[in-house]
C-alpha cells in the first residue's frame, strides 16, 4: 500500500467553531499524530488490533483523536487508528460532520471490545483499523487491516449481503428511508464529506451493501 504522504512527527491540529441556533457556539478539537505508548501497549497486547504479519506497520498508523456529537446532544472525544497518508483528510472528515452536527454514537478503538469486529458492531461504535481478513474470504486482507476504512455507526448503517444483516440489531434499519440518528444517506452529509476526502460508500456498492463502510479504494 501506497502512504497518500509522508511521516512527520507532528500532530496536525484543526479548529472550528460551531453556531447553532438556540444553543452556543462548540468549538471542533481535531488532532493526528504517531501513536502514542499508551496506545501502542493496547494495540500489541495479546489479542490487540495489530500483530506481526499484518500488512502495515505501526509506524504507518497514526492515531486520530477528534470531537463528535453524540447520540444524546453532548459533544464526546473520539480515537481512531487510521493510515497515516490519510489521517489529515480524515480529521477534516470529522470536523464536517461535527459541523453539521451528525451524531456518532461511540468512537473508541476497536480493541476496546477485544478487536472483534462482531462486538465492536454490537455496541455501535465507529472504528477503523483492525488486522483482520474480509469475511468469508480467508486469507484476503480487510482494508481495515490496512487502516484504510471506517465503519462509521453499525447498527443504524448495517451490512447486507445474501440475507445476512451485521449487526443483527441493523435489521430495523434496512429501511433506509426511516429517520433514525446516525444514518447514513447517499445525498447526506457523510456521504459528501468523505468523498471530498477521496473515501468511497459501501452503501453504493452492487452486490452487497456496507452502509457503515467507507474506504480510500471504495472496497
Amino acid at each position: 500500500m501506497k502512504a497518500g504522504s509522508e511521516h512527520s512527527s507532528v500532530a496536525l491540529f484543526c479548529g472550528a467553531a460551531l453556531a447553532t441556533p438556540g444553543a452556543l457556539a462548540q468549538p471542533f478539537h481535531g488532532a493526528a499524530g504517531p501513536l502514542d505508548a499508551a496506545t501502542l501497549a493496547v494495540m500489541t497486547a495479546p489479542g490487540g488490533s495489530w500483530r506481526a504479519g499484518c500488512p502495515v506497520g505501526l509506524g504507518d498508523l497514526w492515531l486520530l483523536q477528534v470531537d463528535h456529537w453524540g447520540f444524546d446532544g453532548a459533544v464526546h472525544p473520539g480515537r481512531l487508528v487510521v493510515h497515516r497518508g490519510h489521517a489529515g483528510r480524515l480529521v477534516e472528515v470529522f470536523r464536517a460532520l461535527f459541523q453539521a452536527r451528525f451524531p456518532i454514537e461511540r468512537m473508541e478503538l476497536v480493541d476496546t471490545y477485544g478487536a472483534d469486529d462482531h462486538r465492536s458492531m454490537e455496541a455501535n461504535n465507529t472504528s477503523a483499523f483492525n488486522c483482520r481478513e474480509v469475511a468469508g474470504r480467508p486469507g484476503v486482507w480487510s482494508q481495515h487491516a490496512f487502516g484504510l476504512a471506517l465503519d462509521l455507526n453499525p447498527v443504524q448503517n448495517p451490512y447486507l449481503a445474501t440475507g445476512v444483516v451485521s449487526p443483527p440489531a441493523g435489521l430495523a434499519w434496512l429501511d433506509r428511508t426511516r429517520p433514525a440518528p446516525g444514518l447514513i444517506t447517499a445525498e447526506g452529509v457523510v456521504v459528501r464529506a468523505f468523498a471530498r476526502a477521496g473515501w468511497r460508500w459501501g452503501g453504493f456498492w452492487r452486490h452487497s451493501k456496507d452502509y457503515q463502510h467507507f474506504s480510500a479504494n471504495g472496497r
